[in-house]
């Protein structure tokens, strides 16, 4: 089997599947290509002169790996780590970046036909949010990876990893 067929496979597996995870009561879902590992939080190197959210760096079996406060970067108070507190490593656009989240709940299977838009209180200024899954009761707020970091903050992290 072709590496192309492999990659195809692997992504309609994939497909409508979101790592959920916490920030105080609220509840967002990642989509799991994304996701390359989860980590329990660890030293993080600051790194002088960067936005508050962009903690700074982590050295991940060898990989210097730009790590972001995701309650900081939502405009959110910081919260104490603990032992639930978690970093999800993504890639995105072949940047690895670690995402600081209170905690990790589930992978969720959320079909396309579940998902609705963002009400359009959530369209001004800085988007993170492309969804919204209704699971049962509940509902996740569906992060884009894509649009999560502004064209600013690509530059910051490139820098970042660079260091």
């Amino acid at each position: 089997m072709s590496t192309e067929v492999q990659d195809e496979l692997e992504e309609d597996t994939q497909k409508g599947k979101f790592l959920t995870f916490t920030m105080g009561e609220d509840c967002y879902g990642i989509e799991i290509n994304h996701v390359r590992e989860i980590i329990g939080i660890q030293p993080i190197t600051q790194v002088p002169d960067q936005p508050e959210y962009l903690r700074g760096i982590i050295n991940l079996r060898g990989k210097i790996i730009p790590v972001m406060d995701i309650r900081l970067r939502f405009g959110k108070t910081f919260r104490d780590y603990n032992d639930r507190t978690c970093i999800i490593v993504v890639d995105i656009e072949n940047i690895s970046l670690g995402l600081i989240v209170d905690g990790v709940s589930e992978v969720l299977s959320i079909p396309d036909t579940e998902i609705v838009a963002p009400p359009e209180m959530n369209k001004g200024g800085n988007n993170f949010i492309k969804g919204i899954g209704k699971v049962g009761a509940e509902v996740k707020l569906l992060l884009d990876c894509k649009t999560l970091l502004i064209k600013a903050s690509w530059d910051e992290i490139n820098q970042l990893g660079e260091k």
